[in-house]
């Protein structure tokens, strides 16, 4: 069974802490909403987890079976990660950002001729499971904010990854979109067995779709708090 764990993590930033002593154990087929105002470290957490920022104390190890245990730095094909910031290649159809996102897997040959054609299917298909499969040739530069988000997590999603770090996923969607992306991550959870982690602030966002909330106290660092929103999973 999958099983991400933090043991006693704890983040500081010009001297003072964001979090300490999380202790978590988080398996396969969760989806946990990490609550908390602007700047209390939320983003900072999920960089801890994807490895992008070094914690300042404490362990971070992904279980992928019972024997085999690995750190953020050694999970990269098993992570995906959708940025607040998008990262997207602007001068690119839309179809092409959500290929890019297995680019490493693919040859000097398949990125000068053309992605294979069972993976464009895929990445077309994840494109309609969002409603942007319409917008597929289009330009990403002349898609809406939202369209761009979407795109974003459709690239994410082609990774299949194992974990997803998600950072303020649905913050450019409207109410009908925002339930559509956290529905997909929602089943990704429940029928594939992953572990999704996502920074959320619509509280009936988290009642529907989240198994647990984290949330992260501004005034006491230790004072984080893990409930549990929908029976099932157990951490």
């Amino acid at each position: 069974m999958k099983l991400l764990k933090t043991h006693e993590l704890g983040l500081s930033r010009n001297g003072s802490w964001l979090f300490r002593n999380l202790n978590l154990q988080i398996p396969g087929g969760s989806l946990v909403a990490i609550l908390g105002p602007s700047g209390v470290g939320k983003s900072s957490l999920l960089s801890c987890l994807s490895g992008s920022e070094k914690q300042t104390e404490g362990k971070i190890e992904f279980e992928e079976k019972s024997n085999i245990i690995r750190t953020p730095q050694n999970i990269s094909p098993e992570l995906g990660i959708i940025f607040q910031s998008l990262r997207l290649t602007e001068h690119v159809t839309v179809l092409e950002n959500v290929l890019y996102g297995r680019i490493a897997q693919y040859g000097v040959k398949e990125s000068i001729l053309g992605f294979p054609k069972e993976d464009r299917e895929i990445a077309y298909q994840i494109l309609q499971d969002l409603g942007i499969d319409h917008l597929a040739h289009k330009w990403t530069s002349q898609t809406s904010g939202g369209e761009k988000q979407r795109t974003a997590i459709a690239r994410t999603l082609f990774q299949n990854p194992q974990i997803i770090l998600a950072d303020e996923p649905v913050s450019n969607l409207d109410t009908y979109y925002s339930g559509r992306v956290m529905g997909l991550l929602r089943n990704l959870a429940s029928q594939d067995g992953k572990i999704i982690l996502t920074a959320l602030h619509d509280p009936q966002l988290i009642s529907r779709f989240a198994d647990f909330a984290l949330s992260l106290n501004p005034e006491h660092p230790e004072g984080w708090n893990l409930r549990e929103i929908n029976p099932g999973v157990r951490i």
